[in-house]
C-alpha cells in the first residue's frame, strides 16, 4: 500500500473521523483533521491511570540508573515513567529507547534525547532490528510499559543475553461511556475509524456492544501495524487500512489516502 508524502492538498470536507485515542492524547489528531475540513469525532476507548501501587513503581524506578538501557513502549510509558521517577527525572547515564516515533517525540519534548528508535517498522519487531539491540549480552534492560502487553521484546532480548525487567508504570482501563449518542448518528457522521492499538480495538468492540459492533465492522478502519490489521479482520472488520505509524501526521496521511480513493 502506498502512502501520501504530503497532506497539503488533502481536503476532508464532509468526512467524519472517529478518534479513539485516550482523551489526553486526542487533541493533536483532532486538530489536524479539523484543519483539513474534516469532522473529528472523539470517542476515547482507553483510560490511562496510575498503577495500583505507585510507591512500589517509584521504588523500582529509583534504581533506573543501574540499568544500561530503558525501553519505553508508548508515549504513556514516557509520561508516567517520568511522573513516577524520583524528582520526576530520568538518569542521564541510561540509554533511552523508544518503540515508535510518537514515543521518541514524547521523550524529546520532555527534554530527553532518544538513543534508539526503529527506522522503518515502529513496533517491537522494528526495535529489535536496531543495531543497538543486536548485541546486548550482559546488559541490564528495563522495559517501561502499561499493565500486560506483549512479551516478545523482553523474551527476544533475554535470548540475546540481556537481563530484562519490567516496570508497569500505568494501567489501561476501558472507559464507561454511553455509546448511544454516537450510535444514533453513526451512519450519518462516521465515515472512517482510527485505532492505534489492539487494546483500543478490543475496548471499542466492547463499548459499542452488540448494537454497535456491526456498524464498526462495516466502517473503514485505519490501524498502525500488520498485527492490528490481522486482529481487526479476525473481529470481522471488512475494510482495514494501514498507516505507517501511530504518529498523528502518518495517521492523517492515511486518512487522506483513504479519502482520495473512496
Amino acid at each position: 500500500m502506498s502512502f501520501l508524502t504530503t497532506s497539503t492538498d488533502c481536503n476532508l470536507s464532509g468526512i467524519g473521523v472517529l478518534v479513539t485515542r485516550a482523551a489526553h492524547q486526542a487533541a493533536t489528531l483532532c486538530r489536524l483533521i479539523d484543519s483539513r475540513n474534516g469532522l473529528a469525532l472523539r470517542f476515547p476507548s482507553v483510560e490511562i491511570k496510575d498503577p495500583p501501587d505507585t510507591a512500589r513503581v517509584t521504588a523500582q524506578l529509583a534504581g533506573l540508573a543501574d540499568y544500561d538501557i530503558a525501553i519505553f513502549i508508548s508515549p504513556n510509558a514516557v509520561l508516567w515513567g517520568i511522573k513516577l521517577s524520583p524528582q520526576q527525572k530520568l538518569p542521564a547515564a541510561v540509554a533511552l529507547a523508544a518503540v515508535g516515533k510518537r514515543t521518541a517525540q514524547t521523550l524529546a519534548e520532555s527534554g530527553y534525547p532518544v538513543d534508539v528508535v526503529p527506522e522503518f517498522s515502529f513496533d517491537s519487531e522494528g526495535l529489535l532490528e536496531t543495531p543497538e539491540l543486536k548485541d546486548v549480552a550482559g546488559k541490564r534492560i528495563l522495559i517501561l510499559r502499561g499493565n500486560g502487553g506483549r512479551e516478545l521484546l523482553g523474551e527476544a532480548l533475554q535470548e540475546r543475553g540481556a537481563s530484562v525487567d519490567y516496570a508497569e508504570v500505568y494501567q489501561r482501563a476501558c472507559p464507561e461511556i454511553d455509546p448511544e449518542p454516537l450510535l444514533y448518528r453513526w451512519r450519518d457522521d462516521v465515515d472512517v475509524v482510527t485505532v492505534t492499538s489492539n487494546i483500543l480495538l478490543e475496548n471499542l468492540f466492547s463499548m459499542l456492544g452488540e448494537k454497535g459492533q456491526p456498524l464498526l465492522q462495516q466502517t473503514p478502519m485505519i490501524v498502525v501495524s500488520d498485527r492490528m490489521r490481522q486482529h481487526a479482520r479476525e473481529l470481522g472488520c471488512r475494510e482495514v487500512y494501514l498507516a505507517r505509524s501511530a504518529d498523528e501526521q502518518d495517521l492523517l496521511e492515511a486518512i487522506c489516502l483513504w479519502a482520495s480513493n473512496r
